[in-house]
């Protein structure tokens, strides 16, 4: 007997820890192992799919943001996976092996969902990250027709490619850099450290004009300085004066919600529990996974409730049918 990619969704859905193709077997009737494996490597399921979805759920408006990162699967036990490979990790601050994948995410006031995802696998595809980020924009805007203005995304990402591509097609960005980054506030002066500009309290609200290296335009630079005391580094492509620290701060914080879906998809989807070593069965794993992330994201929007609580209230009703008559007794001595 097959199976459907609904049945696999469910799945993803209702299991608690375990999301082997084996555990999925053992609790639906009449299908095998190979069954759920051959489903696995059988189908092509995709990120096209992830627009299907979000079309109708997201408010589509110039004062919308698109916000761009990469999320690493972990594989660091694996050593037959297909796509795995060295790369480092932002939760581990370190390298580890596994599988990475490009999210481009919507956002609207406190509401996000994923438009896209790539999986990066440079040995298939000889496609950079970088390469993935410029393709997901230019198909949000000229295929989807994203209204957006604002593109958010963290230092990794702020390479003079991307910033010149963002410029081009009309739209801003909002960017951190890394604090070894080279600036120029004036032909005389010539490039140097960020740390060694010196700043006004005008400047620090209303920000500095810059030039970046390889970058044919002038950005606006902003020093955020955190409460504990750390510093971050923000540009925007904005006219100078159209903008205000605080207001940059307050976008910047809006890329926030991209590192929330990717503690979601792991947490509650198991996007990187797929123990499958065919390249095929871990894209169409994930694709699966994404689904059932817009079926929590649905009902919990629904019912007011974050897509953790919608996961839990799944085990309420077991653990009171437990309590009332448990299966398993407390061990009495005769």
């Amino acid at each position: 007997m097959t199976i459907t990619k609904q049945q696999y969704v469910e799945y993803v859905i209702s299991t608690p820890i375990n999301y082997t193709c084996t555990n999925l077997a053992a609790h639906l009737e009449k299908v095998s192992h190979d069954a759920v494996n051959d489903f696995l490597r059988r189908e092509k399921h995709t990120a096209h799919t992830l627009w299907e979805f979000a079309e109708p759920l997201i408010n589509n408006s110039s004062e919308s943001y698109l916000v761009l990162d990469d999320s690493v699967q972990d594989k660091n036990y694996s050593k037959k996976i297909e796509m795995v490979k060295l790369q480092y990790s932002g939760n581990t601050h370190s390298l580890i092996k596994g599988i990475g994948i490009v999210n481009l995410v919507h956002a609207h006031q406190k509401d996000y969902h994923p438009l896209d995802f790539r999986v990066y696998d440079p040995d298939a595809d000889g496609k950079t990250k970088n390469d993935h980020f410029q393709e997901m924009l230019r198909q949000a805007f000229e295929e989807k027709g994203i209204q957006a203005q604002t593109i958010l995304f963290d230092s990794w990402y702020a390479g003079s490619e991307n910033l010149k591509y963002i410029h081009s097609v009309d739209k801003f960005f909002v960017t951190t850099l890394k604090e070894n980054r080279l600036v120029s506030l004036d032909k005389e002066q010539g490039y140097i450290h960020l740390q060694q500009i010196e700043w006004t309290p005008e400047q620090l609200q209303e920000g500095i004009t810059v030039k970046l290296k390889k970058v044919p335009f002038t950005v606006q630079l902003f020093k955020i300085v955190a409460t504990n005391g750390g510093i971050e580094w923000v540009i925007t492509n904005r006219a100078p004066g159209s903008i205000h620290t605080q207001v940059v701060q307050k976008e910047n914080q809006v890329r926030w919600c991209i590192e929330q879906l990717h503690r979601e998809l792991k947490q509650l989807t198991g996007i990187e529990r797929c123990q499958c070593r065919k390249q095929r069965a871990q894209r169409n794993h994930f694709a699966c996974c994404y689904h059932a992330w817009f079926s929590l994201k649905v009902i919990a929007k629904k019912l007011g409730k974050t897509l953790y609580q919608v996961k839990h209230d799944l085990w309420s009703d077991y653990l009171r049918n437990e309590l009332r008559n448990p299966r398993i007794r407390a061990y009495q001595p005769a």
